[in-house]
């Protein structure tokens, strides 16, 4: 019995072990998938989590339910032994596994890409992970708490201002999606107005949605700056401290909400574990997405460098990529575990869709571009073909039509962020 040891739980991994459950029986191999979550998150749907647009447990697959016939193993990977083909994996409680392998396929995604700015690490709120928009969801409405009973109009102010930094994907659906929230729930805060709340996305380029089509990229802009976005290009973030973001150029935000949205780096754990990269991080691969190098070593996804056979370069870090690469993947593991050739990635963008808030996108799709509303289901209906699983695909839906006739929620779970507060308010002194 051939092994074959998958290593995260995202696209890559969660896509190459449905795609190897659905060709090989399961007396033929044994797989394994390594992640430190039980689930894989859907990265496109986070900012819906943050508007509340969504149920958070929605935005995620979980991989147990997913997987009818493969292993899983929730740990870190801490070192990769190539020559004796055994991988060294940390579990909850420190015990140290050692699970060898036939094939390993390393699809462990990317970590935020954090700059050198003083104060970003301490005030600084990121946008990866579905506790982190779930934090956002959140703060926002605690800021809005705060402003409404403030009464020193500095402080008023300084809850009431949002700094988001980065102008790509993510950086606009988080502030679009959180702009719709909390104006959506004003209608419970008698004191604020919609005119009160600042606004502002910080941009190091030219242009927002830098890589659409110049077109719909000025559409976003166009969209944003008339909802009362305060849009500054070509600007940098110097520094985040004591309430203050101060940006290039001299100018300064008084905030207590920093979102950092400006990209992301390949996992660490690629570097940790001893495995070679290239100078970004990546693991080098070929156009089959074997590791360069490395005998039985397979990498896709994010933390790989993987060669773009149609457009050239390398593909983008999208989650429409790394789909396409996990099975691209599984069906060069098959062909091999059978003695057949291997065939290499070739693969076309079929275009991307970026949310403006509710009903409003802007996007293309095999080449034609598209905006307003028609873009805003389309968007939704891809997705929705996408996630994995019946499961997901219909609570989803149902998230959606419930929540189209009613404003967004104003309740904040912040608290639960301390889980023991009760007890030690109550404990005798």
């Amino acid at each position: 019995m051939k092994r074959i040891l998958l290593v995260g739980g995202g696209y890559v991994g969660l896509y190459t072990a449905l795609r190897l459950e659905h060709r090989l029986a399961a007396d033929d191999v044994e797989v394994t998938l390594v992640d430190p979550e039980n689930f894989m998150v859907y990265r496109p749907l986070l900012a819906e989590v943050t508007s509340g647009t969504l149920e958070p447990r929605h935005a995620v697959v979980p991989l147990r339910a997913a997987l009818r016939q493969s292993r899983l193993v929730a740990g870190r990977l801490t070192d990769v032994d190539t020559d004796a083909r055994v991988a060294t994996v940390e579990v909850y409680d420190g015990e140290q596994l050692r699970l060898p392998y036939d094939h390993l396929v390393l699809g462990v995604g990317a970590t935020a890409r954090l700059l050198p700015v003083p104060g970003l690490v301490e005030n600084g709120i990121g946008f990866n992970s579905v506790a982190e928009a779930m934090y956002l969801r959140d703060h926002v409405l605690h800021q809005l708490e705060l402003a409404s009973a403030a009464t020193d109009p500095v402080r008023r102010a300084r809850a009431l201002t949002f700094v988001f930094v980065g102008g790509g994907y993510t950086g606009v659906e988080a502030l679009a999606e959180s702009q719709d929230m909390a104006a959506s729930v004003l209608r419970g805060y008698p004191r604020l107005r919609r005119e009160d709340l600042r606004w502002v996305l910080v941009e190091a380029t030219d242009r927002v949605l830098g890589t659409v089509p110049p077109s719909l990229s000025a559409y976003a802009l166009r969209e944003l700056e008339r909802r009362g976005i305060d849009v500054r290009l070509n600007t940098r973030l110097d520094s985040v401290e004591d309430g203050v973001a101060q940006l290039s150029g001299g100018s300064e935000l008084p905030t207590d909400t920093l979102v950092w949205v400006t990209g992301t780096k390949p996992n660490r754990v690629i570097a940790d574990a001893g495995l070679p990269t290239d100078d970004k991080g990546r693991i080098p691969v070929d156009d089959r997405l074997r590791a360069d190098g490395l005998d039985g070593v397979w990498a896709a996804g994010d933390c790989a460098a993987v060669p773009d056979t149609v457009a050239g370069g390398l593909c983008p870090p999208t989650a429409q990529y790394a789909v396409r690469e996990a099975k691209a993947l599984a069906d060069n593991i098959v062909a091999t575990l059978r003695g057949r050739p291997t065939h290499p990635l070739r693969y076309r963008n079929r275009g991307e869709f970026v949310t403006l808030g509710r009903h409003k996108a802007v996007g293309e799709m095999l080449g034609v571009k598209v905006r307003g509303l028609f873009a805003w289901a389309a968007r939704r209906v891809y997705y929705l073909s996408q996630i994995p699983t019946w499961n997901r695909r219909l609570r989803i839906c149902a998230d959606w039509l419930i929540g189209m006739p009613f404003r967004h929620d104003v309740v904040s779970l912040g608290s639960r962020e301390q889980p023991h507060a009760a007890f030690q308010q109550a404990a005798p002194h």
